[in-house]
């Protein structure tokens, strides 16, 4: 790929707690997996540099605790982060750090630049607004106030994630957990954001509906040609959808490739394990 990325992201680190003499040099850091036991820091991200290109599904995968839900957290300012730069290619953004911005801005790329789609719908979604109100609310806080627009394109969302209109007024609470899923997806989508983040959106779904959820995020992808990173534990999901994919253990980065080439050729042990589970 010879274009530039549309999302840069060097050295990001996050760790929880203040570090002690045994793990707050880099190069001398003694931890249990990514725990310091004198200490009880956590780190969650270490040095995590990776970058997005325009249209391409960047498949980030790992057990739980190897910390790549809390990257996708800082990506989208749920979390502060510890260090670190991102970079949106972007004209108003520019060369700006956005981890360094106000929270204004941060803001303003939340509402404009990204979407996101959490494992649990209740982060995403206000269960007790209707689900067209849910995705109205999006539209809002990035300064649409035409009504009648809203209502159609909310309208437009709900029937491309197959949510049926005569249910546009029901409260989220009422649906299944994949139909949850795909009113975070609509809502994620109603301001043409360039970047969606999907963290781990078919854990806990039945076989059937994730295939289905999986489907509609390949769908999208193909027909807007937005960019995604979507984090799993579930290396079936990342090959479906990844083009490449970046392995993480521990809150680093072990190993990244083409998903194809990881999935023929995995190069760590815990990659061969995770390849080998599958097979």
């Amino acid at each position: 790929m010879h274009e530039q990325p549309i999302l840069c992201v060097r050295n990001l680190n996050k760790q929880f707690g203040g570090g002690c003499q045994d793990c707050r040099e880099t190069s001398t850091r003694k931890l249990e997996r990514n725990y310091c036991s004198t200490c009880g820091t956590v780190y969650a991200c270490q040095d995590i540099s990776l970058e997005l290109f325009p249209g391409e599904i960047l498949g980030i995968v790992g057990e739980s605790g190897s910390g790549k839900s809390t990257m996708m957290q800082c990506l989208y300012f749920d979390e502060p982060v510890t260090s670190g730069d991102a970079y949106i290619h972007d004209v108003e953004l520019e060369g700006q750090n956005v981890f360094n911005l106000s929270s204004q801005k941060k803001r303003y790329i939340r509402n404009h630049k990204y979407g996101m789609v959490y494992q649990n719908p209740v982060k995403g979604l206000k269960m007790n607004f209707s689900t067209i109100g849910n995705i109205a609310e999006k539209q809002i806080a990035a300064g649409n106030r035409n009504v009648t627009t809203m209502e159609r394109t909310g309208s437009e969302l709900l029937e491309n994630v197959h949510i049926p209109l005569f249910r546009a007024k029901e409260e989220p609470r009422n649906f299944s957990g994949g139909m949850q899923q795909r009113v975070q997806i609509a809502k994620a989508l109603s301001n043409n954001p360039p970047i969606l983040f999907l963290d781990e959106v078919t854990t806990g779904l039945d076989l059937s509906v994730q295939a289905n959820v999986l489907d509609l995020i390949k769908r999208i992808q193909r027909e807007s040609g937005i960019s995604m990173i979507v984090v799993s534990h579930d290396l079936a999901v990342i090959r479906m959808l990844a083009d490449r994919t970046i392995v993480m253990l521990n809150g680093a980065i072990i190993e990244q490739g083409l998903t194809d080439q990881i999935m023929e050729d995995p190069q760590h042990a815990y990659t061969q394990r995770l390849v080998y589970s599958l097979l």
